[in-house]
């Protein structure tokens, strides 16, 4: 018997080591419009089987939620998408869906993919603006955001309690707009709205607030300020107090904030109430607001805006963050409304992803730390601090962080990307290897973004291949290959969109004279099946049925902006494609020039999704 089966042992070992294998079908789901829908709207479920050819497949779904009878309702959709009309919240939960071969493989499962259903809600707004003068005419306004069902709507104002209560005329505003035709003094002060509607019944929460300010005769009140100015810093003390001309007692601060809404100063845990005098110690950025001395019986002093400013560093790169080696290249730390002496610590990640204090970080003692002449060493992300001798509140702050590139000659490791674009759909999964032509070992695949900074590879990292599933447009940011002794290279952008519709480009420069083929992808199609208008720079290029655009011989014209749009399934984010000389003239051999990692920073930037 052992001998009949050694032919299919090595045929066996003959596929393994020839990579005919296949991966394994995989079930996943996907949700439209998104996975955080709101109340009545429609929501589409789909189950796809990746790498599941033409095999015929037949669908079951489940979900996991609080809601038993909402649950047995989804076990009975049998078809690969499900459609839920006007969904309600027993509608969130994990959902999962099941395929099953016809021909008798076992049945393929996906990851849970979970849905959110959010209430409406009311955004009350003021035109033309919150401040006006008596008899003036003002317009607060109601609506519900994304929504075109008729509502009704309610209104509210606060009393001198801090409380709010229904406005006697609020059936005025029942069209979504309350206009005070002719804005008396007594009709400042703050305001509420909600919403409801009949079919299907529902009703939202109160909306936001807004403060409204009508300005008559100057009251016999006057609110003091110490110091003397509307802006501060945080930080700072601030004091403020109530001068009555006519001697009357009674009088408070109160204070009305987009942040903390409308209090009164003793309600504030930083802050405490004297007589008249208010004294917050110390003042936050929250503290941006609206002041204004009011008596027992409702009457308002003139109101004061008060500004407090947050003193942070703020760290910038000139003139680019990706130069070559030789390039000079200045990190400049700043702290923004401030003049007062500060001086500068400087700050690179090391492997650990820990940051250490540059040897030299004196040299920047002015602001500006210069590297005159860039070296590939000098690739990493940087931080710096500010600190002052002197001067009230917090004396040291950190900026923001700033990746630093210098690319030097062709590196001899690649970083390689799978699939091999720099725009890929939400969702999907991404793999990426370092593969080094001089085969030393010890290379990983590093990352930087605006949203998580420095970081190692975040899912899986198996030699030097870093896999990432799902991925999310967190995810999007520059990527490249570090050694254990700390030697950068190849970095890459990768854009992660969380629409229908992705421009496929090359991930590396372009070669002049090579061709160039761009498709537009969709995120449930074969590129075939999308109709795609193709630009660059903003201008129409070529309107394509097969979804695919080719440039035959490429130059150095060539190099710029590209995306693509579908008329109803929206358009791509924006990618640059950079063009390199060609290493072969028709006069000779020539070095090749690289200029596409000079502007590579652009996309970090630009791209737009």
């Amino acid at each position: 018997m052992g001998l009949r089966l050694l032919p299919l042992v090595l045929l066996m070992i003959s596929n393994i080591q020839t990579g005919q294998t296949k991966e394994r079908p995989k079930a996943k789901v996907t949700m439209w419009p998104d996975q955080h829908v709101y109340i009545g709207e429609t929501v589409i479920l789909r189950c796809d089987i990746q790498g599941g050819g033409d095999t015929e497949w037949t669908y079951s779904w489940t979900v996991e939620n609080t809601n038993n009878s909402y649950r047995n309702t989804v076990n009975q959709c049998k078809t690969q998408e499900c459609k839920i009309n006007s969904v309600e919240h027993t509608h969130s939960g994990k959902y999962t869906c099941s395929g099953k071969a016809r021909d008798g493989q076992n049945p393929k499962i996906s990851d849970a993919v979970t849905l959110t259903v959010l209430n409406w809600k009311a955004v009350l707004s003021v035109s033309p603006q919150k401040w006006v003068t008596e008899g003036d005419s003002v317009t607060l306004i109601c609506e519900v955001k994304d929504s075109s069902t008729d509502w009704t709507f309610s209104w509210y104002k606060e009393d001198n309690t801090l409380n709010y209560k229904l406005l006697s005329d609020s059936s005025r505003g029942a069209g979504g707009n309350y206009t005070l035709s002719s804005a008396a003094v007594n009709h400042t002060g703050v305001y509420k709205c909600s919403a409801e509607r009949a079919e299907p019944a529902y009703y939202t929460d109160h909306s936001n607030t807004q403060l409204i300010w009508v300005t008559g005769v100057s009251p016999s009140v006057s609110l003091i300020i110490s110091p003397n100015r509307t802006q501060h810093f945080s930080q700072d003390s601030l004091s403020l107090s109530c001068e009555d001309q006519s001697n009357s007692t009674g009088w408070t601060v109160r204070i009305y904030t987009d942040i903390l809404g409308l209090h009164t100063c003793s309600l504030l845990f930083w802050a405490s109430q004297t007589g008249s005098t208010c004294r917050i110690s110390p003042v936050y950025t929250s503290g941006t607001g609206v002041y204004w001395c009011q008596s027992q019986s409702g009457e308002k002093s003139n109101p004061v805006n008060i500004t407090v400013h947050y003193w942070k560093a703020v760290l910038s790169v000139s003139p680019q963050k990706w130069v070559t080696e030789g390039d000079s290249v200045t990190l400049i730390c700043e702290v923004k409304d401030s003049s007062t002496d500060w001086t500068f610590s400087w700050y690179k990640e090391d492997n650990t992803l820990n940051y250490k204090l540059l040897s030299d970080s004196s040299r920047g003692a002015g602001g500006n730390y210069t590297l005159s002449s860039a070296a590939v060493n000098h690739t990493g992300v940087y931080k710096c601090r500010a600190e002052r001798e002197e001067g009230p509140g917090n004396k040291t702050y950190t900026s923001n962080m700033q990746l630093l590139l210098v690319t030097g000659v062709s590196p001899s490791v690649s970083l390689i990307i799978s699939p091999n674009r720099t725009q890929h759909f939400s969702q999907d999964s991404l793999s990426l290897s370092c593969e080094d032509q001089s085969n030393s070992t010890g290379w990983t695949v590093r990352t930087y973004t605006d949203i998580w900074g420095l970081q190692p590879c975040k899912s899986s990292q198996t030699g030097s291949t870093c896999r990432i599933s799902p991925i999310y447009t967190s995810d999007t940011g520059v990527y490249w290959c570090l050694s254990e002794s700390g030697e950068k290279r190849n970095p890459v952008n990768i854009t992660v969109h969380n629409g229908r519709v992705i421009l496929e480009s090359p991930v590396h420069p372009v070669t002049e004279g090579d061709s160039l083929t761009l498709r537009c992808l969709h995120r449930y199609s074969n590129p075939s099946d999308l109709t795609a208008d193709f630009y660059k720079d903003g201008s129409l290029l070529q309107k394509q049925t097969t979804g695919e655009m080719i440039i035959h011989t490429v130059s150095k014209s060539h190099e710029g902006f590209y995306y693509c749009k579908h008329t109803e399934r929206g358009e791509s984010p924006k990618s640059w494609i950079s063009v390199r000389a060609s290493r072969y003239l028709s006069h000779g051999l020539i070095t090749g020039v690289s200029l596409g990692l000079n502007v590579m920073y652009l996309i970090t930037v630009k791209l737009v999704l």
